[in-house]
């Protein structure tokens, strides 16, 4: 992972600092397209990740005024943006893109913002919202059998899961998870490595009193 504003063009990676921010606050993660930004938020703690809305994209002071409202409203600290690298690590143009929207955002909206590796996020946000829908339809098919009232019937229209909207939030939520998931591995790490020569020192001392 890298901030865009200390280095614009970096790629995800490790960040120079250590540890994560010491008072958790609310992440918002943007999954980045032309058309439109699936947005995920975290709780304040940083534990969870669930999937918030999808941005239509109009212009570029439209997007912005509505990432900030957002921001506002929710009280976010810090941006993680998805940097859509090919599968053998390499960048491509919607990678330029992506990184460029963060180094903006970034200045605009003067809060950290972060490039992640968003690869095959995408994906497995399409393969869950594909359960998702089938476990709906079952449901509904169900309903419909034992005669249930109110179900709503979709005529003449299949369910294109790749087209929708909600598979940018998704996406973005699964970004924002490993995000979360791989600060608290590295808190956690940060921690044990702290606690080690407070250890030794406790050994050594109980050696030379015994």
């Amino acid at each position: 992972m890298a901030s865009v504003g200390r280095n614009p063009s970096a790629l995800a990676g490790s960040r120079a600092e250590c540890g994560v921010t010491p008072n958790p606050a609310r992440v918002l993660a943007i999954d980045y397209g032309r058309r439109r930004l699936g947005l995920a938020l975290s709780d304040e703690l940083g534990l969870t990740a669930q999937p918030l809305t999808t941005l239509a994209r109009t212009n570029r002071r439209d997007d912005l005024r509505c990432l900030r409202e957002l921001v506002r409203r929710h009280g976010v600290q810090r941006i993680i943006v998805g940097h859509p690298l090919h599968l053998d690590g390499s960048a491509g143009e919607m990678a330029a893109e992506a990184a460029r929207f963060a180094a903006r955002i970034e200045k605009q909206l003067s809060l950290p913002v972060e490039l992640v590796d968003e690869r095959l996020s995408s994906w497995e946000a399409e393969q869950m919202l594909a359960v998702k829908e089938a476990y709906s339809a079952e449901r509904r098919g169900l309903a419909r059998r034992q005669g249930g009232r109110g179900v709503r019937r979709r005529r003449g229209r299949g369910v294109r899961i790749q087209e929708s909207p909600k598979i940018d939030q998704m996406a973005a939520a699964v970004i924002l998870r490993d995000y979360l998931g791989r600060e608290r591995a590295r808190a956690d790490s940060a921690e044990s490595a702290a606690t080690i020569p407070t250890q030794q020192a406790r050994h050594k001392r109980e050696q030379a009193r015994s």
